[in-house]
């Protein structure tokens, strides 16, 4: 079995563990247990003319950038689609959701059927913390802003189309930005 389907079917078994009941936890036992990944925010030189407030994403250096007012940014580390993945366009932030649930999209599951239909909110959930839904002309286009809870996988060329950050940089970035957010992907 090779590393990749190791990892699905670890996700799925882990995944579907968590709808099983749990014994009750005293709350002074209860541990997080992981971090949240490394934070990479920094503030930037940024001589754009996006408007404060905009999202700019660059496939080519893998950042996500927030504008700031008075020339400055803040910078943070994603993933990027994988070779044959990456696009680029203008989209906004439809909706926000606090630990999403996840359903690979058909296609997807076309090009890999092992994977589930479903995978609950959860530490073992591929969108992490938090995820910003990308839209264009009203519609889902099926890309997040999202964290992750292998944090290992942040700066390269990882996902099929979203950008993945650190869940501790997505728990900063989610805060930040409202819907209606203008997101440019260069």
């Amino acid at each position: 079995m090779t590393q990749r389907a190791f990892s699905r079917r670890r996700v799925l078994a882990l995944s579907l563990a968590t709808l099983l009941p749990a014994p009750m936890l005293r709350a002074e036992s209860a541990k997080v247990p992981r971090s949240h990944g490394p934070r990479s925010m920094q503030i930037v030189r940024y001589g754009g003319g996006e408007a404060p407030g905009t999202i700019v994403i660059s496939n080519a250096e893998r950042v996500l950038l927030r504008v700031l007012p008075g020339g400055k940014a803040e910078r943070y580390t994603v993933s990027i689609g994988r070779e044959g993945f990456s696009w680029t366009g203008t989209t906004y932030v439809g909706r926000k959701e606090e630990w999403p649930g996840w359903r690979p999209p058909s296609e997807m599951r076309q090009r890999d059927p092992s994977l589930p239909g479903y995978v609950p909110p959860g530490p073992y959930n591929p969108l992490g913390a938090r995820a910003i839904y990308l839209y264009r002309g009203g519609q889902d286009t099926l890309y997040r802003i999202h964290g992750t809870n292998s944090a290992g996988t942040v700066g390269g060329y990882e996902t099929s189309g979203c950008f993945r950050l650190s869940n501790a940089d997505v728990l900063d970035l989610f805060g930040k930005v409202a819907t209606g957010t203008k997101v440019i992907v260069r």
